[in-house]
């Protein structure tokens, strides 16, 4: 008996090294580089200025007496939720020059502060503070999932452009755009796509605004018609050297284009970067001058693979840019369709 259980072991570790466990399926997902319309609603109003009111006893700014800053959001008011500027200015109405109390979120902070709307000199009581409810904008969709429809754009979140600020998504909408201009980009002066999204049909719902991208599901996948899979690429996959970009820079056409990656960041960039481009594509160069403001989320690729989004563009040589590696935003989409 001692002799079997001292060859037991051995025999077990030969069977195992005979017949390895099988390698993981490679990740395959839609490059898409279409633009698309983005429409969002805030999760409370954020704060984006603070401004004094004119009142018949002088000027004052109760928000900021109270210590509310830019780039707060309010989600409450008297214990009502607020979703938008009207809701807040009628319970600013209700209170008839009263104490508000004010639920307010700062980053990871939760507070309450107590204010008193002063009344200007149309009879409107008003904190003196400047909010945002909502932005809309253009930007292009990186990936979609064959299976779940799950989709990626931007690379980036959607920010308060006055206060930098993560827009706190309470829902949003993805709609179909053409581009209908160009503005080219110059040294000192990014330039921009111009889209037409106004009575676009709605192709998806946005679930979630992070500093990787805005992700969602496509309810209409018209874009992905035609179009095959390619496999992701894992971050030290990646190389200097050639690659190209799928952009969609004229109406509805979404073409390819020569991008070289000149730098590659490493993991946990403080800047969240993951590698630095530069346009070669004579054709592309000589219509925009490089990279856009839309382009953002612009799909890149390398031997047959995603490896990432173009995110920014570099304003004094708006040739060059970054783009956040794939994984990162696959991880992100990842958590929005869970």
């Amino acid at each position: 008996m001692g002799k079997i259980k001292i060859r037991l072991p051995a025999v077990l570790l030969a069977l195992v090294l005979l017949f390895p466990a099988q390698a993981a399926a490679v990740r395959e997902v839609i490059p898409i580089g279409h633009t698309a319309g983005i429409r969002m609603k805030s999760e409370g109003v954020l704060v984006v200025r603070l401004d004094e009111v004119e009142s018949a006893d002088g000027k004052h700014c109760p928000a900021r007496e109270v210590g509310l800053r830019e780039g707060d959001i309010i989600v409450s008011a008297d214990g009502q939720a607020v979703a938008s500027n009207d809701a807040l200015q009628t319970v600013l109405a209700a209170a008839d020059g009263g104490t508000v109390t004010l639920g307010v979120r700062r980053g990871s902070e939760t507070l309450s502060l107590k204010a008193s709307p002063c009344t200007d000199r149309t009879g409107t009581l008003r904190l003196g503070i400047l909010v945002r409810d909502s932005m809309a904008g253009i930007g292009t969709l990186t990936f979609a999932d064959p299976e779940t429809g799950v989709f990626g754009s931007l690379g980036h979140g959607v920010c308060d452009a006055e206060t930098g600020v993560l827009l706190p998504l309470a829902d949003g909408q993805l709609v179909r755009s053409t581009v209908e201009s160009v503005t080219p980009g110059r040294a000192g002066s990014p330039g921009a796509l111009q889209g037409d999204f106004s009575d676009a049909k709605v192709i998806g719902t946005v679930t979630k605004n992070t500093v990787r991208g805005i992700f969602g599901t496509l309810s209409e996948r018209s874009l992905l018609s035609g179009e095959s899979a390619v496999p992701v690429a894992s971050r030290d996959e990646i190389q200097t050297g050639d690659a190209e970009i799928l952009a969609n820079t004229s109406g509805d056409e979404v073409q390819r284009y020569s991008v070289q990656i000149v730098r590659i960041y490493p993991e946990n960039d403080e800047y969240g970067r993951g590698m630095m481009l530069r346009v070669t594509d004579k054709a592309l160069l000589a219509q925009t001058g490089g990279i856009l403001q839309g382009m953002s989320g612009s799909p890149v690729l390398q031997n047959g693979k995603l490896i990432g989004a173009v995110t920014h563009v570099l304003v004094d040589d708006p040739a060059s840019g970054y783009a956040i590696c794939i994984e990162d935003m696959l991880a992100e989409a990842d958590s929005a369709a869970a």
